[in-house]
């Protein structure tokens, strides 16, 4: 069903997005072929979010999730789908620890964190500064290696946590620090802009257009069969029940998710820019979508 009956030319994209509820629900429609899409085939790698950052410098997969922090670096290569956007509004990745704590007492602190090139960890910079040492733990066992208090012999005081650890941490008995997309809401009056689709600039404008309104379908496509995409989406919730799943999906596929509307191009240029000022982010980048 992916390409059009009878056509000669079919161009594969290549997608690469994190293996969680939100991710899956948004691609659920192109990864099942719920509807046509002409001479474009899709193919699927599913990879956790650091991976993906990394994996990007080379530019190898047409179309993939990126953190907002990590396009800072990759402004040449990709430019930003319109839609596909994770957008923390007024709530985000969280700093969760073992005892309840105040944000300054995180200085000097090891913090477990899921990867340097992640939007949480740009956030983190620029709530608490450079005062911590960060450890780079897989994005799954932030919780665990919080609540055991160390890693590969390291030891661990709090932990940076994204994805649905943002619903479970309470399940461990482990406290919530900072919500930091409720910090940059009181900072900046805007959402939180995690992660978008990457796509890559050479593909040509017909064709970067033609995926980008693919992309939307399928998000588009998830909600209006919320259920189907939901029962798909939940095989990557790691455990989560299907409310639980359910308000996860609800969090970060949303009106945001069709398009980052004029608020979320600002908030996308607010933190490409606060990250510059900061030292954490090398150039000023000025966000380019498609």
């Amino acid at each position: 069903m992916s390409a059009v009956a009878g056509s000669t030319e079919e161009k594969l994209i290549r997608v690469g997005h994190s293996p969680d509820p939100d991710d899956a629900f948004m691609f659920y429609a192109l990864a099942k072929d719920c509807f046509d899409t002409g001479k474009f085939r899709f193919t699927h790698e599913l990879v956790d979010i650091e991976t993906l950052n990394r994996r990007a410098f080379s530019g190898e997969l047409e179309l993939t999730a990126l953190s907002l922090h990590a396009y800072a670096h990759l402004a040449d290569k990709y430019m930003l789908c319109t839609c596909g956007a994770s957008m923390g509004d007024n709530y985000g990745p969280m700093v969760i620890a073992r005892e309840p704590r105040d944000i300054a007492s995180l200085r000097g602190q090891t913090i477990a964190v899921p990867g340097t090139l992640t939007t949480a960890f740009l956030a983190l910079k620029l709530c608490i500064g450079n005062d911590f040492k960060h450890v780079v733990v897989p994005f799954d066992e932030i919780l665990n290696v919080t609540e055991r208090g160390e890693f590969n012999g390291e030891k661990i005081d709090a932990g940076l946590c994204i994805h649905e650890g943002q619903l479970t941490y309470g399940d461990q008995n482990l406290h919530l620090i900072v919500d930091l997309g409720k910090w940059w809401m009181q900072e900046t009056g805007l959402p939180l802009p995690l992660g978008a689709n990457g796509i890559r600039k050479d593909l040509g404008a017909d064709d970067i257009q033609e995926v980008n309104r693919l992309l939307k379908a399928s998000i588009a496509y998830g909600l209006e069969h919320r259920g189907k995409a939901l029962d798909y989406a939940q095989g990557y919730g790691r455990g989560l029940d299907r409310a639980k799943a359910d308000e996860f999906v609800g969090m970060y596929v949303n009106d945001w998710t069709l398009d980052f509307g004029p608020r979320g191009r600002a908030a996308v240029k607010e933190l490409l820019k606060r990250g510059f000022e900061a030292g954490v982010i090398p150039t000023l980048v000025e966000p380019e979508f498609v």
